[in-house]
């Protein structure tokens, strides 16, 4: 698909920037803090003009991407990149319910988003699409693997030059997964924590456009999407519970937004979900944050297989533990063996083969059912998958099934059979 897709009459929305923290508004600029008091910068829109062109027909007609929902979504002008990206599959996952002890449980499999296989194609598109409105020519981003997989793919699609930066011991997968569209790689040595505080000097040094620097407020605003998807796949109503991974705060916060805003528009009636996160023992600081009582996470060292969540101190931990108390939710943390079991059941249930981000989640969810806090007859339970297992292989690599190595002769095979029968 390309941008005259997009349907005829379609608009802009965005109105300023407004300060999360004091409420103050700014200018549309590439700008992510709050001069005033530091707090995060968030889109806000005329909603009144965005209910009136987003009703439950119009959306249906138009392309199954993101950008159906185009009017909550802080551009002005048409999209960019993004036409084969969201609407990603929403799966009933009865087998994987019946082994967690659930009766309605759903998969949102961004594990074949397209076109870098995560839903960081949902947060790029409207970042790169807005790097461009702002006259950005060089743009890049501080990345675990996936995000950087899907800036230099978009930029490679628009011809903008990109610079990404990644620790030094990604996986294997995920660097080639970027260096194939020809971006700069920049592997640093160290934690993303430290490779996210040079990417803050760098666009500030050299006005590049790092997308999750300072064009979070634009780019945070794609993950809203995947709540806009979940709601209407499930036929124009709310789950009752969501299991997300956490890893810098982006997803979670704004899928509550997203929710709040589609019942604030009048698309969805009834109560948003219960809010749940999921992080890896290995890197917990919202959970333990949560745990404790506190308002803020506090820094820790990651040391876990679940690398694409492995941030140490979350940008927008805080929003996390607002929305998930807020709801009624609650969180835990999975270890590195219960994150591989938890991708091995998906795998095994529902054919799925998700990165240990995933495996977090379906590991955190049946933590959930163990302390009683989903249970059957509950209403439906959606899991968010937001990456492929194809990028990370070796994090199973030794607890997958041997292979079994036969020679060519029909009598070998079935000497292997009666033995395993």
């Amino acid at each position: 698909m390309t941008a005259p897709d997009i349907p005829p009459g379609t608009g802009t929305t965005l109105v300023e920037l407004r300060c999360h923290a004091c409420g103050s508004p700014h200018p549309l600029t590439a700008s992510y803090a709050c001069p005033a008091c530091f707090g995060p910068l968030e889109p806000h829109y005329d909603y009144a003009k965005a209910g009136a062109a987003l009703t439950r027909d119009a959306i249906a007609a138009r392309p199954l991407n993101l950008w159906r929902y185009r009017e909550l979504l802080p551009i002005t002008g048409a999209p960019q990149t993004g036409f084969v990206s969201g609407w990603t599959p929403l799966i009933r996952a009865d087998r994987l319910a019946a082994r967690l002890g659930l009766d309605e449980v759903y998969v949102k499999d961004d594990s074949v988003n397209r076109p870098s296989l995560s839903y960081k194609d949902r947060v790029v598109s409207v970042a790169l699409t807005r790097a461009i409105e702002l006259g950005f020519t060089t743009v890049g981003c501080a990345s675990t693997g996936n995000l950087a997989n899907s800036v230099a793919a978009h930029a490679a699609r628009l011809g903008l030059r990109a610079v990404v930066f990644i620790p030094a011991d990604l996986e294997a997968a995920k660097i080639i997964g970027s260096a194939i569209y020809g971006p700069d790689v920049i592997a640093i040595r160290g934690t993303y924590d430290d490779v996210n505080r040079l990417c803050a000097e760098v666009a500030d040094r050299y006005g590049w456009g790092l997308v999750n620097v300072n064009l979070r407020a634009y780019y945070a605003e794609g993950a809203k999407t995947m709540a806009f998807e979940i709601a209407e796949q499930l036929g124009w109503r709310f789950p009752r519970h969501l299991v997300c991974p956490v890893a810098g705060g982006t997803l979670l916060p704004r899928m509550a937004r997203g929710f709040r805003e589609l019942g604030e528009l009048g698309l969805v009636a009834g109560d948003p979900p219960v809010l749940h996160a999921a992080q890896a023992a290995g890197c917990a600081p919202v959970v333990g944050a949560l745990h404790a009582g506190l308002d803020f996470p506090d820094p820790v060292r990651p040391h876990t297989i679940a690398r694409s969540i492995a941030i140490g101190n979350p940008a927008d931990g805080f929003q996390v533990l607002e929305v998930v108390r807020a709801s009624g939710g609650w969180g835990d943390a999975a270890t590195d063996d219960e994150i591989r079991a938890g991708m091995a059941l998906l795998a095994e249930t529902e054919g799925i083969f998700t990165e240990p981000a995933g495996g977090t989640t379906v590991a955190v969810t049946r933590k959930l059912v163990e302390q009683g806090r989903l249970r059957p007859g509950g209403g439906p339970v959606v899991l968010a998958i937001t990456g492929n297992g194809y990028k990370t292989a070796e994090a199973v690599a030794e607890s997958a099934g041997p292979t079994v190595t036969l020679g060519r002769s029909f009598r070998e095979f079935e000497q292997w059979h009666e033995q395993a029968t």
